[in-house]
């Protein structure tokens, strides 16, 4: 099913044209015509090119790039509506909060911030600023993560019991050698990074607070987590369980299941698919949802 989203007339500047940025570039001139991208903000000349080479492609003009991020704003804010970050960790919460201070909605990518004193900084700055800030999550965005998350707060699953996530992917390999295994930069290692996807999602479907913690991190050789295990419990008393194993083979995939009196819910981290066993069938069964298209 083709998603059917809105897509009224935005401009926007998007922060990063990196591997990732250049990612959602593709999806945005895909499926948002009506996204306008004046400018970009990127001090690697390389990476501006292979972007302006997707711009090409789609037929549309080349923006123009100014890699100073605060003459950026002062010359443009008054024509933009929105940002988007692409970028190292460690300059989400300046970049976030001088674009909100600048007047723009801020969509950036996870994680948001570095730390709680970061995350409430910026929360302060959206506040004062009363525009939007949103977190890239591709699963919390998905159609098929907004549908799970319905039929559980619906009351159609029952009582929810435990949680089981896992998430996987040859990270260490990946990126060894880069700043998403610097601490400083980074702010962690593959459970910050690639596991911040299933940290969210499956807190966005339980909705509800961890009331307990507990974590067990393995660095194999590097400054950073590449395995993880954290167990936790909800303000309801279910269980929740979330594995994340970052130097195995060359993959990227994850696997969520809510179990609950009435249902078992199964979906990924991303929102890729959605499945239901109820009570009385032997297996899943696909629900339909309309396919993403991605988090602009």
């Amino acid at each position: 099913m083709k998603n059917k989203s809105v897509n009224f007339p935005v401009s926007m500047v998007m922060v990063g044209t990196g591997l990732m940025g250049r990612h959602h570039l593709e999806s945005i001139l895909e499926n948002f015509p009506n996204t306008s991208i004046p400018v970009v903000c990127e001090p690697s000349e390389t990476n501006f090119l292979k972007a302006a080479g997707l711009f090409k492609d789609a037929d549309r003009d080349a923006p123009e790039n100014l890699p100073d991020l605060g003459h950026l704003l002062a010359r443009y804010a008054k024509e933009l509506d929105a940002a988007f970050l692409v970028t190292p960790h460690s300059l989400h919460h300046d970049q976030a909060r001088a674009c909100l201070e600048s007047g723009l909605d801020v969509l950036v990518e996870k994680p948001m911030v570095l730390n709680v004193s970061e995350a409430e900084g910026l929360i302060e700055a959206r506040d004062k600023s009363n525009r939007l800030l949103v977190v890239a999550f591709d699963g919390g965005l998905s159609p098929a993560i907004r549908r799970a998350r319905s039929i559980l707060s619906s009351g159609e699953a029952g009582e929810l019991l435990s949680v089981s996530a896992t998430i996987w992917q040859n990270w260490r390999q990946l990126t060894g050698g880069t700043w998403r295994q610097e601490p400083a930069i980074s702010g962690g290692g593959f459970l910050f990074d690639t596991g911040a996807h299933m940290l969210n999602t499956v807190a966005d479907l339980v909705g509800q607070d961890f009331i307990e913690v507990a974590a067990w991190f393995d660095k194999r050789d590097t400054s950073v987590e590449i395995n993880a295990v954290a167990i936790g419990r909800l303000a309801s008393g279910a269980l929740v369980t979330l594995h994340g194993s970052g130097d195995t083979i060359p993959s990227c995939d994850s696997n969520i299941l809510i179990f609950c009196s009435d249902l078992i819910l199964r979906t990924s981290a991303w929102g890729q698919f959605l499945e239901v066993q109820r009570r009385g069938s032997q297996s899943f069964e696909p629900v339909e949802t309309s396919s993403s298209s991605g988090v602009w």
